[in-house]
């Protein structure tokens, strides 16, 4: 794949993701601010496809853009952007080391368990001191707690709500990637070829 080609898609993509973004909803019993985007399997897929730079590329287009119309003072997308970055570079870095569907699905679940470690760091430094100039602690805690009773303070929301919402999140993210990834990149490739055959018949 050419350079030109490589930059193109990775707009592409992070055009979708971008678009992908504003469509999110929350989980069962989970804290309410906490929401699904599936952004993260397009950013995935290009991941595998196109490689971790592109990837990352595409995270910070999408969270940029977001940020013109963010509702938690850029904290929720620098979020993203860690959380989604740890998410790519351990699932490629694993299926790199043996390029199989089974190697990417271990890619992808391992990337999902260092998302979801890395969500309670961001929640931890981030997330909560943002909304907590908001609103005192324990107000944030009552809000959680009033979906999941076990949310009774920060250790609670970290372990009960951040830690599985994420974990959720990254099974997913994982199952759509799973799903869609080689026929893109079929369906990439053959275009590439094709591409490739008329430029040689020229």
């Amino acid at each position: 794949m050419t350079k030109t080609s490589k930059i193109t898609y990775t707009a592409v993509f992070a055009a979708i993701a971008t678009v992908l973004m504003y469509f999110e909803f929350p989980l069962p019993f989970m804290p309410p601010f906490l929401k699904v985007d599936l952004s993260g399997a397009v950013v995935l897929i290009g991941a595998f496809i196109f490689g971790i730079a592109p990837a990352i590329t595409m995270i910070g287009i999408k969270d940029i853009i977001h940020l013109t119309q963010t509702q938690t003072g850029g904290s929720g997308e620098l979020a993203d952007f860690l959380m989604l970055s740890t998410l790519v570079i351990v699932a490629v870095l694993l299926y790199r080391m043996h390029k199989t569907r089974k190697m990417a699905a271990v890619g992808c679940a391992a990337g999902s368990v260092a998302m979801a470690c890395m969500g309670m760091l961001t929640n931890y430094f981030l997330i909560i001191p943002f909304y907590s100039q908001m609103m005192p602690l324990q107000a944030i805690f009552d809000a959680c707690s009033a979906v999941n009773p076990l949310v009774t303070g920060m250790q609670g929301y970290l372990l009960v709500g951040v830690l599985p919402f994420n974990l959720i999140k990254g099974a997913i993210l994982t199952i759509i990637t799973m799903v869609a990834y080689k026929k893109l990149s079929t369906f990439i490739k053959s275009k590439q070829i094709a591409i490739h055959t008329r430029q040689n018949a020229n």
